[in-house]
């Protein structure tokens, strides 16, 4: 194995920046093959890559992760997307009810901290169960959409998923992606129409005034100190890890370098 660190990423984003997100996926594909999937939380900009790969036919499994407290229509666009464009959609499951966590734990949510425990166990722990199955996830971060996402990296390292995350449309602006899903008829979450600018769990989202910022839907009711759940890697604070553990063939294809073990 052979450790990966973001810095060791940077001369790969500076090559990567100019790349459009077509190029990128297909750059994903030849790099990773089967060890790639798309991450997508079923809002516009996932339903945007997941288009763009049914598009270009690369066969990329979609994994979403069911809170057990989504909104219906968040559940009906997964199968609208799974169906229409004929990608493969692996749901995953928190290990208990949202009842059964809080008749254990109470209410989490109704605390900065306890938002934080609730979002782990019902979102990041779920994913753990894919942990170890693929050494990419596509994501699909933009700075465009502000707050800690402003600088986010094309390619970032996910210590706890021990993989690599790709966000293909951090350069796209608002307009671009407006535009592409006008012309391609990409479909998306009705909840957008309705004034929500993200989509999270039906208990911590609310629609958003046209002057307020995107996320200020999320988790409205603890102010400005919990805006992120913690699934992406790239939302969290500098004391999280930021290196990775990966096969050293793997991480010389995604470098283009060749290790030489001769001593």
């Amino acid at each position: 194995m052979a450790r990966l660190s973001l810095a060791r990423l940077q001369e790969l984003n500076d090559v990567l920046d100019d790349r459009t997100p077509d190029e990128l996926l297909c750059w994903a594909e030849e790099i990773f093959g089967s060890r790639l999937a798309i991450i997508s939380a079923m809002q516009k900009a996932g339903s945007v890559v997941s288009h763009m790969a049914a598009r270009l036919k690369l066969k990329v499994p979609v994994v979403f992760v069911d809170t057990g407290v989504n909104f219906q229509e968040t559940l009906d666009t997964r199968d609208k997307i799974a169906a229409a464009y004929g990608l493969t959609v692996h749901t995953l499951k928190p290990a208990k009810t949202m009842e059964e966590q809080t008749a254990e734990l109470g209410v989490l949510y109704v605390s900065v901290e306890g938002q934080k425990q609730c979002c782990h166990l019902r979102k990041v722990e779920p994913l753990l169960a894919v942990k170890g199955h693929y050494d990419c996830f596509i994501g699909s971060l933009r700075r465009a959409d502000g707050g800690r996402r402003g600088s986010c990296p094309i390619i970032a390292v996910d210590p706890e998923m021990n993989a690599v995350r790709l966000n293909p449309l951090a350069n796209m602006t608002d307009e671009q992606m407006d535009a592409y899903i006008k012309e391609h008829k990409v479909i998306v979450n009705p909840l957008h129409e309705q004034g929500f600018s993200t989509i999270g769990c039906n208990r911590c989202t609310t629609p958003v005034l046209p002057d307020e910022p995107k996320r200020a839907g999320r988790w409205r009711h603890l102010g400005p100190w919990a805006q992120y759940c913690g699934i992406n890697p790239t939302d969290m604070d500098d004391s999280t890890s930021v290196a990775i553990d990966l096969p050293q063939d793997m991480v010389d294809r995604l470098l283009g370098q060749k290790t030489d073990f001769m001593i």
